[in-house]
């Protein structure tokens, strides 16, 4: 028996990964017999060593043990379908990301996927149009009476369309419909997967900055030139008075400009989305009256305004009482009429005025979040005096006239006006309206 401390082999044999791996052997002494068969002399020893793979992130450092054989000859070479035990072979892992909880993962990327299809997306604002469109046509808000007559079952229009689609689909208030509203959620979530899927991935693709050290990455380029002579700076300069961005990294420039531009999708889909959930909160979340008012006299916010939508709630500006004060209007110098004014004043419930304003068209009045607009004009009542007495007020009622004049009318008795068969006169008053 006796220590034996081997020399470097002939021939070393290992079996590993074809990885560019670090090894630091470890040579242990180890007590054999020296044996010769058939002129050969078989040694063997351990060693640890580190193997650093690329692809293992998460085990950066790992240990292997592996045992070398030394001999004059070469020994019979391992099968390459080893399963591992002792001819270096590391099995695979076994990657887990099926089941359940893939499927839950996966679940949000193909939604994100679906939502940001474009065709889709299409088909999305040309529903809201058309659905619009449809808005305009068919009368809002008004009694079911209304849609009996006009959509009669006995004259559908289309052949098909009637009164019963008006209000099983919510045709009769289309913008809080939920048809209405439902698609452009649905439009929303199209936009907003759009931004993040693709306008915000190409935004922070066109900021990076990409030296190139290859030729021939830099030949691939749409463009490409060689210039002997040229500067790296001077080139820098002149695309800089070009409006470029330019940056500087050792012998490689890279330079670019229209980063702006990528910003433009972002800033249209933002556009949009505010300009739906404005919409819609206003469709859902809003109070609307219309409401005529005799000079002299007044009314209540609440008793005028109706809710419009689920989301609709009364604030203490309903407790307001609105007065009007004096209407008046301006003419041209033809007599026609140019403007039209009410003086409004506006009470608490101690009675005491909070606020004066006259409005007129396209000059409201706002206060506590209730916008007074003034949208029309007519004549309530006729006021004469007769032989110093009076002033009588005569009922006015409006005449329908094609055009944009307005025609009024009245009836004056004359004589009795208890006898049965009572005289008198028509009064006619037409106006020429041009606001």
């Amino acid at each position: 028996m006796e220590a034996l401390n081997p020399s470097l082999p002939k021939t070393l044999f290992f079996k590993s990964y074809p990885l560019r791996s670090t090894f630091t052997p470890q040579l242990v002494p180890y007590i054999a017999k020296t044996q010769r068969l058939h002129g050969s002399r078989v040694l063997s020893f351990t060693f640890t060593c580190k193997l650093k793979t690329p692809q293992d992130v998460n085990n950066k450092d790992k240990s292997v043990s592996k045992k070398i054989f030394l001999s004059d000859a070469a020994p019979p070479l391992a099968e390459e379908g080893g399963e591992g035990n002792g001819n270096g072979k590391v099995p695979a892992k076994s990657r887990s990301g099926g089941g359940v909880m893939g499927l839950v993962k996966r679940f949000p990327r193909r939604v994100l996927t679906i939502l940001s299809n474009l065709p889709l997306a299409i088909g999305e604002m040309f529903t809201v149009a058309a659905l619009m469109a449809l808005g305009t046509i068919i009368d809002q808000g008004e009694a079911p009476d209304f849609y009996f007559q006009k959509f009669p079952e006995a004259n559908p229009v289309l052949g098909f369309f009637t009164w019963r689609w008006v209000l099983t689909l919510g045709f009769d208030h289309m913008y809080s419909s939920p048809i209405f509203l439902g698609t452009l959620v649905l439009l929303g979530a199209s936009l907003m997967a759009c931004t993040f899927t693709t306008q915000i991935p190409l935004v922070k693709v066109a900021r990076r900055w990409k030296f190139l050290s290859s030729t021939e990455a830099i030949r691939k380029q749409e463009y490409s030139d060689i210039l002997p002579r040229a500067s790296i700076q001077d080139l820098g300069v002149i695309l800089m008075g070009s409006g470029y961005e330019v940056f500087l990294k050792g012998p490689s420039l890279y330079a670019f400009k229209g980063l702006a531009g990528r910003f433009a999708p972002i800033g249209v889909h933002l556009a949009m989305l505010l300009i739906m959930a404005g919409g819609t909160l206003s469709a859902v979340g809003s109070f609307r009256g219309l409401v005529t008012v005799p000079q002299g006299l007044n009314f209540v916010v609440g008793d005028v305004l109706g809710p419009s939508g689920f989301l609709s709630t009364p604030t203490e500006a309903f407790n307001t009482e609105v007065h009007v004060n004096k209407f008046f209007m301006d003419y041209y110098d033809s007599g026609e009429v140019l403007q039209f004014h009410t003086d409004l004043s506006l009470f608490d419930l101690d009675g005491k005025e909070v606020m004066r304003k006259t409005i007129s068209v396209n000059d409201p009045l706002r206060f506590g979040g209730i916008t007074i607009y003034q949208t029309d004009w007519s004549f309530s009542a006729l006021q004469i005096l007769k032989d110093g007495e009076g002033p009588f007020n005569l009922a006015m009622a409006p005449l329908k006239l094609n055009g944009d004049k307005k025609l009024f009318g009245t009836f004056l008795p004359v004589g009795d006006a208890e006898s049965p068969s009572v005289k008198g006169m028509y009064v006619f008053i037409c106006l020429c309206v041009c606001v």
